[in-house]
């Protein structure tokens, strides 16, 4: 059983060997997982009146860890069932300067998970896809698009072949119309997951083209019709889901495939620079 599929169930499996207090800690998650998905083990301790070690040896007793994994599969559970106004709710801390720690050590958690668990030879796959795809389509959705956008204008400087998929004068199955089997599709979705991505995804595959997705989780939807995935954590701190994991891992897959056309790419950005001095794009270097 994976640390996420199923919380509830490893809860029910183990409750009748649980101690007095432990009981009262699976109660409380099981009626108020929504809550419990934002608390440390000593807030959570602290609310029904648990020492913090009594918390943290719930989480070994149901096979974690420690407590982070168990919140982790928490936030897994519900991630994708509240409202944005709900999480919003959720989310009691005022201070600046505790929100400010709070979602940095969140992000910096998110990219070591990443980097943890991300499959090394899918990885070495999707930059392969890449250079073996006869077009290149990206998709996202809501936030998932300015992934989609920064890798999309970082690929267009390595290649000549590819093409970003969002809304504007023509419906998204307009601009993907065409897709075949010697073609790249990208999917990237993350929790709220955008059913219009899915939908295009699942349109390019009926076409038999390639698809890949990045999303944060092999339980996503979007990994119901990949070829490969790359997972890219994106645990939330609050009502804003973090995108700093799947953006750094986007980063590493523009620098895989920049470095394999590295003389290409030298002579664009050669040219880029001289039509960038000569139009101004950029302020002028300090003399």
């Amino acid at each position: 059983m994976s640390k996420t599929d199923d919380l509830i169930k490893r809860i029910q499996d183990n409750y009748a060997k649980l101690s007095k207090s432990q009981k009262i800690i699976a109660e409380y998650i099981i009626n108020h997982y929504d809550k419990a998905a934002f608390m440390t083990a000593a807030k959570l301790g602290a609310n029904i009146n648990i020492s913090e070690s009594t918390v943290v040896r719930f989480a070994n007793t149901l096979g974690y860890n420690g407590y982070p994994e168990l919140q982790s599969a928490l936030q897994e559970l519900i991630k994708n069932k509240l409202t944005t106004v709900q999480r919003l709710e959720m989310t009691e801390e005022t201070d600046e300067i505790a929100i400010l720690n709070n979602v940095l050590k969140s992000d910096i958690e998110n990219i070591k998970e990443t980097l943890t668990e991300i499959n090394k030879e899918t990885f070495k796959k999707v930059v392969s896809d890449i250079f073996e795809a006869k077009k290149i389509y990206i998709i996202g959705s809501r936030s998932s698009i300015a992934i989609a956008e920064y890798l999309g204008f970082y690929l267009n400087l390595i290649l000549e072949n590819v093409s970003v998929v969002k809304p504007g004068i023509s419906d998204v199955f307009e601009q993907i119309l065409r897709v075949c089997e010697k073609d790249l599709v990208i999917g990237i979705g993350f929790p709220r997951y955008s059913k219009r991505t899915l939908e295009v995804l699942k349109y390019a595959k009926s076409q038999n083209a390639k698809i890949v997705t990045i999303t944060d989780s092999l339980i996503s939807p979007l990994t119901s019709v990949a070829d490969e995935i790359l997972i890219a954590k994106s645990n939330m701190a609050s009502f804003v889901d973090s995108l700093v994991a799947p953006l750094s891992l986007v980063n590493a897959l523009i620098v895989a495939v920049g470095l394999k056309e590295k003389d290409k790419i030298a002579e664009t950005f050669e040219k880029l620079e001289s039509i960038w001095d000569e139009y101004g794009v950029y302020l002028s270097k300090l003399s």
